[in-house]
């Protein structure tokens, strides 16, 4: 017995030193639309940036693109403290709000900043096998439609079931509330159109893992919206997704939440 505690304590050891022995550097700031040919405003060079958080003695890592909330009409991007020193690289990004933007413009930018990290994270030693999409709230909207709605990331020649795994947290799958502000809908309405992610179901999407918070504290019918979502993938036949309800937990869910995300991804990139 005693052997075998000094085995597991052995174990544990050698797993904290090999993580303490990979190295991480932050990049901040650069802007995802550099590489177009378009004159940007004031307001674009602000907002349409990325920070990237990535091991520096490592090959072939996962990246995780995280993309945050605020109803499409604030937040910052920021960096996870929980998925930092993970064994993968973390790219947060910004994109510009509404009103001074309409829709589909934070679509846009979303889909420009994942398909910077396809082009160029192979130069810091990524894989582009291995790129995730996550984000929270609104965040989780983009996410959820820059992947299933395949035409803002073929704009740049990418193909959106090249993703990994795709993971929202406590996100929209009908139409965003904002996107109705614009059209005059109430946010009472329900919604399913060509905004909604619910509108692009589809067998052939890449991996899904829903999360969101208890359903008697969450947003009202941000769970339920979720599980109909997780059920309609299913009736066309996408058999790798799956619904995760953090008990205890309402719409700011996201500490609970970010081991999660954590997990899937190094389940999902194990050799």
């Amino acid at each position: 017995m005693i052997a075998l505690r000094y085995l597991v304590i052995g174990i544990f050891f050698l797993q904290w030193c090999s993580a303490q022995q990979i190295s991480y550097q932050f990049e901040n700031n650069i802007q995802y639309y550099d590489g177009i040919k378009k004159k940007l405003d004031s307001y674009s060079k602000e907002r349409c940036v990325l920070d990237l958080y990535y091991p520096t003695n490592l090959k072939n890592f996962a990246t995780v693109v995280w993309i945050h909330g605020g109803g499409l009409v604030g937040g910052e991007k920021y960096i996870p403290e929980r998925l930092m020193n993970q064994g993968f690289a973390v790219v947060a990004i910004s994109y510009r709000l509404y009103p001074k933007v309409k829709k589909p413009k934070y679509i846009e930018d979303a889909a420009a900043a994942v398909a910077w990290v396809f082009k160029n994270i192979d130069r810091y030693g990524g894989d582009t096998d291995q790129i995730f999409v996550s984000g929270h709230s609104a965040g989780g909207y983009l996410t959820s439609m820059v992947v299933l709605d395949k035409k803002w990331l073929r704009k740049h020649d990418i193909d959106a079931d090249q993703i990994a795994g795709v993971i929202p947290f406590s996100g929209h799958t009908i139409t965003h509330f904002t996107v109705r502000d614009e059209n005059g809908i109430s946010r009472n309405q329900p919604i399913v159109d060509d905004y909604a992610p619910l509108f692009y179901i589809r067998k052939d999407a890449p991996p899904f893992l829903l999360i969101t918070g208890d359903r008697t504290l969450e947003l009202p019918g941000r769970y339920e919206e979720n599980a109909y979502f997780e059920s309609m993938m299913k009736t066309v036949g996408h058999s790798d997704i799956a619904l995760f309800e953090i008990q205890g937990y309402g719409h700011d869910m996201t500490e609970p939440g970010y081991p999660l995300l954590a997990k899937y991804i190094k389940d999902r990139t194990k050799k």
